[in-house]
């Protein structure tokens, strides 16, 4: 399936010459918004992104081919929020998917599940640094082990604003500011909804954890015990 096309927005100039002969050396914008799941990371680069179409600059939304949940062709929310986007392996290739011109015109690109995205860095440098670009980005700062996921926390030092989310513990309502596997899948990557992770506070990731543990422990016990017995 073909990825659909960005919109294109005629904006009106209102530079003086001053401000002309600046703009040869453009300067963009990075901003990155990082969380647990379920803390509407997502939801909120889309309301950034739909206001920036709204005042009339030109927007493109990307996010990594891995997540299939939804389809290709589209960002979804976990609330059912839309918005059509470009579907990558990597991010490098996005100026040729959509045409040297289509990103000369481009005033803002969006970035979803930034994680999944090894030249996350170089892009966001590139974008921003080089050719103006505001460049919007979320993703998972920590994976279920709360290590870094990514590339997401190497872009930190060039932010402009960095916003931290939280959801709500799924086991007391407190603030959530960690993401818990509830499978014993050891991998990082892993996608999934709620029927792999759920959002959790400091104790329950904690006390969480020694409980998987334990279960996995048990369960690797009772095979090594099967396995003895055939």
């Amino acid at each position: 399936m073909p990825s659909p096309t960005p919109p294109i927005f005629s904006i009106p100039s209102r530079q003086s010459h001053t401000e002309t002969t600046q703009s040869s050396s453009p300067c963009g914008e990075v901003h990155v918004i990082v969380g647990p799941m379920f803390a509407g990371k997502t939801t909120s680069l889309l309301r950034r992104i739909q206001a920036e179409s709204n005042s009339g600059r030109t927007v493109a939304v990307i996010k990594s081919n891995k997540d299939t949940r939804y389809g290709l062709d589209s960002i979804v929310t976990h609330d059912g929020m839309k918005l059509p986007c470009w579907a990558l392996e990597n991010l490098s290739s996005f100026r040729q998917k959509i045409g040297k011109d289509a990103y000369d015109q481009l005033d803002v690109i969006g970035i979803d599940e930034a994680q999944f995205f090894e030249d996350l860095y170089d892009f966001c440098c590139e974008a921003a640094d080089h050719d103006g670009k505001t460049v919007i980005v979320a993703g998972l700062d920590g994976d279920y082990l709360r290590r870094s996921f990514g590339s997401v926390l190497d872009i930190i030092p060039l932010a402009n604003t960095v916003m931290k989310l939280t959801a709500r513990c799924e086991l007391c309502g407190k603030k959530a500011l960690f993401t818990l596997r509830k499978t014993d899948e050891k991998q990082t990557e892993l996608i999934g909804g709620a029927d792999v992770y759920m959002p959790v506070c400091r104790q329950h990731y904690v006390s969480g954890q020694v409980v998987i543990e334990t279960a996995r422990s048990v369960l690797e016990s009772q095979k090594l015990q099967c396995g003895s017995c055939t």
